[in-house]
């Protein structure tokens, strides 16, 4: 097997066909890594320039009452993602502008896309886009050539003559053009570290890595199925019309039917249902019985009777705070309950894509693709709640210094200083770790192992029939 795919890899290197594609090929994927990768940094810069001139806008003020400070609020900016240079996934659609204020939790706005004309299918030039699409189109072609050229040449025929197995055949020509693809990655890979050499941590790598052994499987399942129907099927034109449909099929088609299905099984509300849903509760009550006006009522009572007393006026603290933060909280438990519910359905919908893996590699390709890359939905939605969470740790020490910062009911002139401002704390993003999320695609790794044990199963338990000849 061994000589089998040394004479495969001089006879490409010899081949001034191949050359010419190979180097016209590796010139399109250098430069979409440099266009991604000095995307990425420009990115990166606005955002350090975006977040200091908020931050700055808000140690900048001098004199403001807390509760008209929680209504101008700030602004969270999501950090771009060194990896998303290889693969930006779901962030170009999603949105990086989060305004954080009192009373409302907003949307997240801004997407790169909505800023985009609408020019292509595909987006823009990544090398995700070109590892996914046309590098294992590259080796359709490339694994058909080197089978059928053999047929004709009669070259196939005289290698078993000569004592070759048909299955070493097979196997080696499989692996000859898998590790094409593989040092196309490997390549890819290495000019994407020279270029971020001061930025690689231990957890990039280690993404890097899964992203890499991810391709490497795929491309091995691809590579594999076109060598077996090539050597299967004496009409060269069946076979790569075959393996072409597969492909077309595979990236899409059932990609788009599956996500499409899976919405539909399990829907999300639409945009007005979510905050039509999220008002009602917040004013009516999570149980439709506990009204605002109700729970302010309670509230003002439990209180005149802590402190001792038997008005507001005589209260030694500023009731207005702490009932604007009573209604925060459960806002924040309206919140939880909604956004939960929609993290739920978003889990569901994954888990049930994740299973199209079963009839089709490529959807988990894009799976680990994005998760190991740190660019898919879920990272997303961490970073939301990461959001949330300071959103509420902001809105707190705003109410709370309204409440026992010296002021009292019905004051609203009270006016805070500039050092209070300066003491609040700036949003800080800490990254999601790939070791607290990797179960998630646990069954992506597996499905992706499943299909290339299957490939090689096929490709043994098919010599018997396979043609040669």
């Amino acid at each position: 097997m061994l000589q089998i795919i040394k004479n495969e890899c001089r006879y490409l290197v010899r081949s001034r066909i191949f050359i010419g594609i190979s180097i016209a090929f590796i010139a399109i994927l250098l430069l979409s890594v440099f266009l991604g990768n000095y995307q990425t940094q420009k990115q990166e810069q606005t955002y350090k320039n975006a977040k200091e001139h908020v931050r700055q806008q808000w140690v900048s003020i001098d004199e403001m009452n807390s509760h008209s400070a929680a209504h101008y609020g700030t602004y969270v900016f999501k950090p771009s993602n060194l990896l998303s240079s290889l693969d930006e996934g779901v962030n170009n659609v999603t949105g990086n502008v989060l305004r954080v204020e009192g009373h409302v939790q907003n949307e997240i706005i801004h997407s790169e896309a909505s800023q985009m004309q609408a020019v292509s299918r595909f987006g823009k030039l990544k090398p995700s886009l070109l590892l996914q699409y046309i590098v294992p189109l590259v080796l359709v072609f490339l694994a058909f050539n080197s089978v059928s050229s053999e047929k004709q040449s009669g070259r196939l025929k005289l290698l078993v003559l000569q004592g070759a197995k048909p299955i070493q055949i097979i196997l080696s020509k499989t692996i000859s053009v898998w590790l094409y693809s593989v040092l196309l990655l490997i390549f890819i890979l290495l000019i994407y570290g020279i270029l971020n050499f001061q930025s690689l941590t231990p957890e990039i790598l280690t993404r890097t890595l899964l992203f890499f052994l991810s391709y490497c499987s795929y491309y091995f399942i691809i590579s594999g199925l076109t060598i077996f129907f090539s050597a299967r099927w004496q009409n060269a034109t069946l076979a790569l019309t075959s393996m072409l449909g597969i492909w077309i099929i595979w990236t899409l088609f059932l990609p788009n039917i599956l996500m499409s299905s899976a919405e539909q099984w399990h829907a999300l509300p639409s945009r007005n249902e979510f905050q039509s849903a999220m008002k009602e509760d917040r004013s009516k009550g999570l149980d439709g019985h506990n009204p605002a006006d109700k729970r302010g009522l309670a509230l003002k009572e439990k209180v005149l009777k802590e402190y001792g007393v038997d008005s507001l006026s005589q209260l030694p603290i500023n009731f207005d705070g702490m009932r604007m933060q009573a209604d925060e909280e459960y806002g924040n438990s309206v919140w939880d309950k909604h956004f939960g519910n929609n993290r739920d359905i978003l889990q569901k919908q994954k888990q049930k894509f994740q299973l199209g893996g079963i009839v089709n590699p490529f959807i988990s390709l894009q799976n680990t693709s994005m998760g190991f890359m740190g660019s898919d939905n879920l990272h997303h939605q961490e970073f939301l709640l990461q959001v949330e969470h300071y959103r509420r740790v902001f809105i707190k020490m705003l109410n709370d210094q309204q409440t026992f910062g010296g002021s009292k009911t019905g004051d609203w002139g009270w006016k805070e200083d500039n050092a209070f401002f300066k003491s609040v704390p700036d949003f800080k993003y800490k990254p999601t770790q790939i070791s607290t999320v990797i179960s998630n695609y646990i069954l992506d790794v597996f499905l992706l192992i499943l299909w290339s044990i299957l490939i090689i199963v096929l490709i043994v338990c098919g010599t018997k029939k396979i043609q040669i000849v």
